[in-house]
């Protein structure tokens, strides 16, 4: 069968998807994208794979992929994470008989994206991801796919995406943010950009960003001219977000628990997504977030779930008729509704760059309020200090930075050090670096072994001093 292109590839194999659950690591499992398909999703992406590993570990493939074969999870995109051609193909061969089309994570912003070289830290390298989608074009039988994220200006966006058509992606999924715009930075989508890529090129684009309602999705078909919208953040806090409902969190809770059952995955995948879908009820009870987080078996999960339910619907009963929700949330905290990620205040922003967050967080002076992370620090160790200046002073390495080691003789880390030593055949006692000393003793082993040789030649009687001259070459 020949391999569909474009449109037709969108229209036959993808059955026309609008409504699109994201890649999500950890978080669009099996079990997810099928209680996702159940409430109007039409299409789902698996969570991002690291090719290199996908290639080189059977248990990985098996664990993310090659067992959780259903087909009620179809139509069905894989999403990978590579920065090397070859490695990429090599995932995408491996993969492509479980899925309906390959596609090559250019969009992750994250720090461990950025140390793996990989995902929107890979969007200035034209070149390279030239010859990746022209690879995967020309090898696999199956479409290569791309998820971008958008660069400051539009035109430079656009070019982008005429370089991916170009080199042979068939569908395009764009994230109308900065790699920058991330975490408490992350703002408003642009649409803009999505809009002006979608005229530009000749391939199905999917929009990414401001998703929380069906309105939201129904504006930016609109508003953009895209063939699909996805949605992420959105879907976790409300998995019938594409019907157009908001139930009661227990009724979707209840569901994915039983579909957990029948598909298990990870007991850290359940609870993060519980953790989602109850995010404003623990935000009142929140005694319960406690033993959440503390429960080791799924039947744990569930009795905390089951006990969630029990709260609400006492509260439900203390409601008075026609009070309006505390807070400000749009419905009540039982009700499945979007979550509002909490940005930076006003004047966050210094000569148009933005903060990092540490900045942020000094500024605003919250430090002092300690994080969950910490405060679990704290109970374990009651002694222990956060306050920054307390913390001990290192002097620090000449060359990274890093804090120098107190007995080194070349006032470096270790690793600079290390390289040093080497560079230089020195030794460095301090951090145990010995490479000039090993040198000098196999120089003194080669030039005794002509002699050992010799000896064994001789014969016991005449060998009888070797031993000495062996052990003086060596000291």
């Amino acid at each position: 069968m020949p391999k569909l292109q474009g449109f037709e590839f969108w229209s036959r194999t993808l059955g026309g998807a609008r409504h699109v659950v994201a890649p999500m690591v950890d978080q669009s499992e099996l079990a997810w994208r099928l209680l996702s398909r159940r409430h109007g999703a039409q299409l789902c992406y698996t969570p991002m794979l690291h090719a290199q590993v996908f290639v080189r570990d059977a248990n990985y493939r098996k664990e993310n992929l090659y067992c959780e074969v259903c087909p009620e999870d179809r139509p069905l995109i894989v999403q990978f994470c590579a920065n090397d051609p070859e490695v990429f193909v090599q995932a995408a061969l491996l993969a492509q008989d479980y899925c309906d089309a390959i596609d090559l994570n250019l969009g992750c912003p994250q720090m461990i994206a950025k140390r793996g070289h990989y995902g929107a830290f890979l969007q200035e390298e034209w070149d390279l991801l030239q010859r990746m989608i022209l690879l995967a074009h020309e090898k696999l039988s199956v479409p290569v796919t791309c998820k971008i994220r958008v660069f400051p200006e539009i035109d430079k966006t656009v070019r982008y995406a005429q370089m991916l058509e170009k080199a042979g992606c068939q569908l395009l999924t764009v994230h109308g943010r900065t790699k920058e715009q991330k975490g408490p930075l992350s703002g408003s989508a642009s649409w803009e950009h999505i809009k002006a890529v979608r005229k530009a090129v000749a391939i199905p684009v999917f929009a990414n960003g401001n998703i929380q309602c069906l309105r939201d999705v129904e504006r930016c078909l609109q508003d953009t001219g895209v063939q699909g919208v996805m949605s992420a953040e959105g879907n976790l806090h409300n998995p019938a977000l594409f019907e157009g409902r908001s139930p009661a969190v227990w009724e979707l809770a209840e569901e994915y628990l039983d579909i957990v059952r029948q598909h298990p995955c990870p007991l850290s995948y359940v609870r993060a997504h519980l953790f989602k879908l109850w995010h404003h009820t623990l935000q009142v009870h929140q005694q319960l977030r406690e033993e959440l987080a503390k429960v080791k078996t799924l039947e744990g999960v569930v009795a905390v779930s089951r006990e969630l339910r029990l709260r609400c619907q006492e509260d439900i009963s203390r409601q008075k008729e026609g009070e309006k929700p505390s807070g400000s949330l749009p419905f009540s905290h039982w009700i499945c509704q979007p979550y509002f990620r909490p940005g930076p205040r006003e004047g966050s922003k210094e000569g148009g760059a933005a903060r990092s967050k540490r900045a942020l967080e000094d500024e605003e002076g919250i430090t002092d309020i300690l994080s969950k992370n910490k405060q679990k620090k704290q109970l374990r160790n009651p002694h222990k200090t956060f306050d920054p200046s307390l913390k001990p002073k290192y002097a620090k390495c000449d060359q990274c930075g890093n804090p120098k080691g107190s007995r080194c003789v070349f006032n470096l880390c270790r690793g600079c050090c290390k390289k040093r030593a080497f560079r230089e055949t020195a030794d460095c006692p301090g951090h145990g670096l010995l490479f000039k000393t090993k040198l000098e003793k196999s120089l003194a082993w080669k030039g005794a072994r002509p002699q050992l040789q010799e000896a064994q030649q001789a014969g016991p009687g005449e060998a009888s001093g070797f031993p000495e001259v062996v052990g003086s070459a060596l000291a």
